[in-house]
């Protein structure tokens, strides 16, 4: 798939192909990814330098192993993750962006990982209907106003839902006849008898 220049692609470590990262670098596309705890790389020049925030090194590095799949210059950045007590160390072909952003957008990355994983726990999303640019648009949109709907209703309602058991209630209640803000503040009372209507014919 060919991307737009001066896309970012943030990417775990696990999918990390040093020929695809040069591939990108080539055309203009800047990435983010964890480093793997087997790279070898020379570093020019350490880095002695105080840091604010979270980062604690940006260095120069060359890679060693995988010279030949990626023979320029990478940035080697390490932050330190304090929700999880631990730290990243980050790749990037990006020598613009300070420290502390380069960081910032590999943890942007789970937000993401979370709303998918959202989407697949409580709309049953598998896989894409269509895998086109358009196609996947209007899915994630779709979805995307799905769960700030659901949402707005779970702000409304009195009682204390769960997301995903409100997801599931709304399901099974389709197609009930009842009042939403009254079937949201108590969901399980008996909904009211239909009004009973008899069609009249004018001649």
């Amino acid at each position: 798939m060919e991307l737009p220049r001066d896309s970012m692609m943030v990417c775990d470590r696990g999918y990390v192909d040093f020929s695809m990262l040069y591939k990108w670098n080539l055309s203009g596309v800047d990435f983010v990814t964890r480093l793997k705890t087997n790279a070898t790389y020379d570093i020019p020049e350490y880095d002695v330098k105080q840091y604010p925030g979270t980062v604690l090194s940006d260095e120069i590095i060359f890679l060693r192993g995988s010279q030949d799949k990626y023979p320029e210059r990478l940035r080697k950045v390490v932050v330190c993750d304090v929700e999880n007590h631990r730290t990243l160390t980050l790749l990037t072909n990006n020598f613009e962006l300070d420290a502390q952003t380069i960081g910032d957008i590999y943890k942007a990355r789970w937000q993401i990982e979370s709303f998918f994983k959202m989407l697949k726990q409580n709309f049953k999303i598998k896989t894409f209907i269509g895998t086109s640019e358009n196609a996947v648009r209007i899915q994630v949109w779709t979805a995307l106003i799905a769960i700030l709907l659901t949402k707005y209703l779970k702000f409304l309602s009195k009682a204390q839902w769960h997301f995903s058991t409100l997801v599931t209630f709304l399901k099974w209640n389709l197609f009930v006849y009842r009042d939403l803000r009254q079937w949201l503040d108590q969901p399980f009372t008996k909904p009211p008898e239909p009004e009973s209507f008899q069609p009249e014919f004018a001649f």
